[in-house]
C-alpha cells in the first residue's frame, strides 16, 4: 500500500496504478468507513472481512443487525404514501368484489413479464381469470398503443391495468377514454409535469410523489400496490372463509424482475430480493423451476442467476420471439407447459446470442475504423441488416470494450433507423438524446443517463455524431481520466474459501448499488492457463504455501488482462477479481472470477 491519502483518495492497493485493463487499484473503503469497520466488529462481534464489505457499503455500526437480516415488514411503507395508490387500490378493489374482467398490460422485459406475472397471480387467487397483453417490441413498440387497448375492450376488458409502462401513454388512453374503459396505471419510469388522464397512476418517480420509494422497480410497485390491496379487500370483509392469496410466496418473482432492471439493491429492494431469493430455492413456481433446468442453474440461486442466466432468457421472447413468453412462463400451472415455454426461451437465447456475435463483429469492426480514423468520444454504429431487437445488447457490448458512449442503430429499407445506447459513469446519455430531438436531429428519443433509445433517419446520423461529440466531449474525457477497480481486501488462495463466501452471503445479495466484493490476490503463480468455451480463459492460481485457486476470465481471450493470463504461466502476477461457488459436478468448490491483472515487475522502481 502507499499512503498520505485524504478521506476521499482511496490508497492504491499493491501500488497497481495502471493494470492490464488501465485501471487503479483502490481500496473501496475510505479512511472515514475504515473506522466504522473496526466499530462494526467490535459492537457486534462480526469478522473484519465482513465488517469491512458492509461498511464500504454505507452500512453504519448502528445499523448491522437490521442490515444482516433485512426484513419486508421493516423496510415496507405505507403503500397510501405513494400518490394515487388509495385511488388504484380502491378502483381495483371494486373491480374484483365484482368479478369484473381486468385486463393488464405490461411492457415486453423482464421486469413487465413479472409485474404481469405478480398482479396476474395475485386476481387468479382470487378467483379471478385476468388477461394478459404485453406488446410485440417490433410491431407495437413500447407501452400501450390503440389497437391493443381497442381489442382488449372488444374481448371483454372492464378494467385496463398498465405495468411498467404507460406514465405518458396520452394518446392511448384517449382511446380508452373514448370506449369507457377505466385504466390503472403502476410504472417507476421519469417523468414530466404533465400526466395522461387515467383513473389512477401510481409512479413514485412522479414530481408530485414524496414516497422516496424511486428506487423501485414496476415490480417492486406492483408488489408495494398489492399490499395496499390486500389491506383493503380485508378490511372490506372480501375473505370471510376463503384463504387470502400468498403474497409472500410471490417474492421469487419480485426479485426476477428487481435484479434483472438493475435497480439498486439496497433497502427494500434488498430485503425484496433476499427473501425472493429463499422463494426461489423452494422451487414453488413451475415456470421459474422449468426456466431454471433449461438454463442449467446449478446449487442455490443467486443474484448472478438471476441477471445473467434466467433474465437473458425471458427477455428472449422479447427481442427476437413471441414478447408474451415470459408472462406466460411465470403465471402457467401447467408443469409440462412451463417445460415447453422454458425450452423455447432457451431456444430463442441462443438465436440472439447467434444474432449477435454476428451483429457485435460487424459494429466492432465500423467502432475500431471510427477510433482509428477520428477517435469519436462517442460511437454510433448501424447497420440494415440488424435485428431492432438486439441493438441495445450491441451497445452495450461496445460501451464496455472501448470504454465510451456507445449507440447501435438498426435501419429498415426506408432508412429509419431504431438504435439504442449505453453510457460510462458520469455521462449523461438520456440527456443528450432528449437535447437532439428538441435540435431535431432524431424523431423521437429517450432515456435515463446511462441508458436510452432514439429513432433517427439515416441521412442526419453524420450531424447527430458531431452533436453528441461535441455535447458529450468534455464528459467522456473526464470519466476516462479516472478509470479504477475498487478493491475490498487483499486475500491469499488459501484464504478463499467456501466459509468466507458464507459469511460474505450475509452481507449480499449483491447487484447493482450493492457490489459485490472485489478481492485482491498479490503475486500469485499462474500454474495453468488456456482458453476455454467462447473466448473465456481459466487459470490456476497458487499461492506461496503451495495452495491454489481455480479461476475464470470470461470472454477475455483477446483482452488486456487475458492475454496477460495467457502469456504469464509461470509466472507471478497480482489478480483481482470476485469469488463463487461452483458446484460443477456435484461439488462445491470456490472459483474466481477474475476482472484485472497487473504485472508486479512492471511496477518496480
Amino acid at each position: 500500500m502507499i499512503g498520505n491519502a485524504g478521506e476521499e483518495e482511496r490508497r492504491l492497493v499493491l501500488g497497481v496504478a495502471r493494470s492490464a485493463n488501465d485501471n487503479a487499484w483502490r481500496e473501496r473503503l475510505s479512511a472515514a468507513q475504515a473506522r466504522s469497520a473496526t466499530a462494526i466488529a467490535q459492537m457486534h462481534g462480526l469478522p473484519d472481512v465482513l465488517s469491512r464489505v458492509m461498511a464500504a457499503r454505507g452500512v453504519l455500526p448502528d445499523e448491522a443487525p437490521e442490515f444482516l437480516d433485512p426484513s419486508i415488514k421493516a423496510l415496507m411503507p405505507d403503500p397510501s404514501k405513494l400518490v394515487d395508490m388509495d385511488a388504484a387500490v380502491a378502483r381495483i378493489a371494486d373491480a374484483v368484489q365484482a368479478g369484473k374482467k381486468i385486463a393488464i398490460f405490461g411492457d415486453y422485459d423482464v421486469d413487465g413479464a413479472t409485474s404481469s406475472a405478480v398482479l396476474a397471480k395475485y386476481l387468479q387467487g382470487l378467483g379471478l381469470n385476468p388477461v394478459i397483453h404485453i406488446p410485440d417490441r417490433i410491431i407495437e413498440g413500447y407501452g400501450p398503443n390503440g389497437p391493443a387497448i381497442e381489442q382488449l375492450r372488444q374481448d371483454g376488458a372492464e378494467l385496463l391495468v398498465t405495468l411498467d409502462c404507460g406514465s405518458t401513454s396520452f394518446e392511448a388512453f384517449e382511446t380508452a377514454q373514448k370506449l369507457d374503459l377505466d385504466v390503472v396505471v403502476i410504472d417507476h419510469h421519469q417523468v414530466g409535469e404533465t400526466l395522461p388522464n387515467v383513473r389512477a397512476l401510481v409512479n413514485p418517480n412522479r414530481q408530485d410523489d414524496l414516497s422516496g420509494q424511486g428506487h423501485l422497480a414496476a415490480v417492486g410497485v406492483t408488489f408495494l400496490f398489492l399490499v395496499g390491496l390486500n389491506r383493503e379487500l380485508r378490511q372490506r370483509g372480501a375473505f370471510q372463509g376463503r384463504q387470502q392469496p400468498d403474497l409472500m410466496g410471490l417474492l421469487d418473482l419480485v426479485a426476477l424482475g428487481t435484479v434483472c432492471d438493475v435497480v439498486p439493491l439496497q433497502g427494500l429492494n434488498r430485503a425484496y430480493v433476499t427473501r425472493g431469493l429463499a422463494i426461489m430455492h423452494q422451487r414453488r413456481n413451475f415456470g421459474l423451476t422449468a426456466l431454471s433446468d433449461a438454463a442449467r442453474v446449478s446449487g442455490k440461486p443467486a443474484s448472478y442467476h438471476l441477471g445473467f442466466l434466467l433474465g437473458p432468457r425471458i427477455n428472449a421472447g422479447g427481442r427476437i420471439g413471441d414478447a408474451a413468453l415470459g408472462a406466460r412462463l411465470l403465471t402457467t400451472e401447467d408443469p409440462h407447459e412451463a417445460r415447453a415455454i422454458a425450452e423455447r426461451l432457451d431456444q430463442l437465447n441462443s438465436e440472439r446470442q447467434a444474432m449477435e456475435a454476428m451483429m457485435l463483429e460487424e459494429a466492432g469492426a465500423e467502432a475500431a475504423m471510427a477510433i482509428e480514423a477520428r477517435d469519436p468520444p462517442v460511437l454510433l454504429t448501424g447497420s440494415e441488416g440488424w435485428h431492432p431487437g438486439i441493438v441495445g445488447l450491441i451497445a452495450s457490448r461496445l460501451k464496455d470494450a472501448h470504454r465510451r458512449p456507445a449507440f447501435a442503430i438498426a435501419y429498415d429499407e426506408t432508412g429509419k433507423g431504431t438504435g439504442s445506447g449505453r453510457s460510462i459513469s458520469g455521462v449523461d446519455l438520456g440527456k443528450a438524446v432528449r437535447k437532439a430531438v428538441d435540435e431535431g436531429l432524431l424523431d423521437k428519443g429517450g432515456g435515463h443517463a446511462m441508458a436510452a433509445g432514439l429513432t433517427v433517419r439515416r441521412e442526419k446520423v453524420a450531424d447527430l455524431e458531431v452533436f453528441f461529440n461535441e455535447m458529450l466531449g468534455d464528459d467522456v474525457n473526464e470519466a476516462s481520466a479516472h478509470r479504477e477497480l475498487k478493491i475490498d481486501a487483499a486475500l491469499t488462495a488459501t484464504g478463499a474459501t467456501l466459509d468466507l463466501l458464507e459469511l460474505l452471503e450475509k452481507a449480499g445479495p449483491y447487484g447493482a448499488g450493492h457490489s459485490e466484493p472485489v478481492f485482491a490476490f498479490p503475486a500469485h503463480r499462474i500454474s495453468f492457463a488456456d482458453v476455454v468455451g467462447k473466448g473465456h480463459v481459466r487459470a490456476t492460481l497458487a499461492a506461496g504455501d503451495g495452495s491454489t485457486l481455480k479461476a475464470i476470465c470470461f470472454k477475455a481471450e483477446d483482452k488486456p488482462h487475458g492475454r496477460m493470463l495467457l502469456e504469464g504461466r509461470g509466472r507471478s502476477l497480482h489478480v483481482a477479481g470476485t469469488l463463487s461457488i461452483d458446484t460443477w459436478q456435484g461439488t462445491p468448490k470456490v472459483q474466481l472470477r477474475i476482472l484485472d491483472v497487473a504485472d508486479p515487475q512492471k511496477m518496480r522502481v
